[in-house]
């Protein structure tokens, strides 16, 4: 049985969304962290949109075309600069997390310069592919 001092310990309250995203200060290599997870959910989600994709243009010329007029369009164009975000920053966070398996980078100052080098890489190569995609 809880005891009385127990049942009326003061909790913390950090379990609304406002909290998780304005109050609590999550380090950057957090960050980094949880974006590699949602880059990775957003990869597998969009495998099926992609995979239909690929099925259409392959179909036949009409479909070919009916394709290549659909991803033409600004909305397509911009969840596919997502997705290339996703898979790009997915890519380098995967590298900096297979060093860290090995032991390196572990030190605060190396984790946060990782970090950093993992978000500008992946921005740096989504402007690169998306321009090719504009």
């Amino acid at each position: 049985m809880m005891s009385l001092a127990a049942a009326n310990k003061k909790r913390p309250k950090y379990l609304n969304l406002t909290a998780l995203l304005f109050e609590i200060r999550l380090p950057l290599a957090g960050w980094v962290s949880i974006l590699h997870r949602i880059s990775g959910a957003l990869m597998f989600v969009a495998t099926l949109w992609l995979l239909f994709m690929l099925d259409r243009s392959l179909a036949s010329a009409r479909e070919f075309e009916f394709v290549r007029h659909y991803l033409g369009l600004v909305p397509v164009k911009l969840a596919l600069l997502v997705l290339i975000w996703a898979y790009c920053h997915h890519f380098c966070a995967g590298i900096r997390f297979l060093l860290l398996e090995t032991q390196r980078g572990w030190d605060k100052p190396t984790a946060r310069l990782t970090s950093i080098i993992v978000l500008v890489a992946g921005l740096a190569l989504t402007a690169l592919f998306g321009a090719k995609l504009w």
